[in-house]
């Protein structure tokens, strides 16, 4: 079955205007504005969708306060939009509206799928050189002053049973890229593809709710103008910048007015039908190679709350 990636979510949040301007200052475009709902989309037409749950009838929220209500997928056509409806239609929470079928995930989480609508883009990242490799010669490297992100990249929920929701997602195609046994599984919609497009996290407390949303942007490079633009603008950084060791990639942590955290990142692992997934163990130095806490201040350009000590997150504090 050929996923795609998402196409959209969808946020219950009764507080527009935070969410109107801090998605404006995010990178992406507002493109419908009403009284009660914000749509906003990416640089490839993957939208964001943000909506007053008390006027609007809504998903069901998997935890109080705003929180994230609806992802839908895209499929690359209607031969495997009706695949899916047919491994759908046996699963709680089945609704089929013509281009979209619907289904619950044993988390709560109200999913659907449709034919994408995302639109081809360009976004030349900075090429990069390595000791063995020149491919930037005689051009200076890209200092970027915002991000406008290409797309909604993966999202991360806590669930109470992870070999569940690892089983269901198996069954609609998705593949598992890696794992914290017992505690967490990183998926791929497809065997082709980045690291993971969703991953599932189990805590003690074995709790439901939103972790976080990801928009992938072009490099390194954008992430750090992203993060220093963002900041700048006033908004609260949660962990950032750093780099996952797991998927490789560079990110930067932000909490989000609609519900949950929300994150940049680039450079993260591409794979493919040969890769075998790894099991680690949960850790610190596993989640995070290096990462800032508290982010780098837009205007300073140090860390935030801290005195210039030359330490990382991850280095021992005496």
């Amino acid at each position: 079955m050929a996923i795609l990636g998402i196409d959209e979510i969808t946020f219950g949040s009764a507080d527009l205007a935070s969410a109107r301007r801090f998605y404006s200052d995010w990178g992406l475009r507002l493109v419908e504005e009403g009284d009660r709902r914000l749509v906003f989309e990416t640089l490839n037409g993957a939208r964001v969708v943000v909506a007053d749950p008390a006027t609007l009838a809504l998903p069901a929220a998997i935890e109080e306060g705003p929180t994230l209500r609806q992802v839908v997928w895209g499929v690359s056509d209607a031969g495997e939009l009706a695949s899916l409806r047919g491994v759908l239609s046996a699963l709680p929470g089945f609704r089929d509206e013509g281009a979209r079928v619907h289904s619950v995930d044993p988390n709560g989480v109200a999913i659907a799928f449709q034919v994408s609508v995302k639109r081809p883009v360009e976004a030349e990242g900075v090429r990069v050189n390595t000791w063995d490799r020149r491919e930037r010669v005689d051009v200076p490297g890209k200092v970027y002053e915002r991000a406008l992100p290409i797309e909604v990249g993966h999202v991360v929920f806590f669930v109470p049973d992870v070999p569940q929701c690892e089983a269901f997602y198996a069954r609609l195609g998705f593949v598992t890229s890696d794992r914290y046994p017992g505690r967490g599984a990183f998926m791929r919609c497809a065997a082709r593809g980045g690291h993971h497009d969703l991953f599932l996290l189990q805590t003690p407390d074995r709790k439901r709710g939103l972790n976080h949303v990801a928009f992938t942007v072009r490099d390194i490079h954008e992430v750090f103008g992203g993060g220093l633009h963002v900041s700048r603008c006033g908004w609260e950084t949660q962990l950032g910048p750093g780099r996952h060791p797991i998927s490789s990639a560079y990110f930067w942590y932000f909490r989000n007015p609609a519900g949950g955290l929300i994150e940049y990142y680039a450079d993260e692992d591409e794979l493919t039908e040969a890769w075998v997934a790894r099991d680690f163990e949960p850790g610190p130095t596993v989640f995070a190679e290096w990462a800032i806490d508290g982010g780098i201040d837009g205007r300073t350009r140090r860390q935030k709350g801290r005195e210039n000590d030359g330490q990382f997150l991850t280095e021992r504090r005496h």
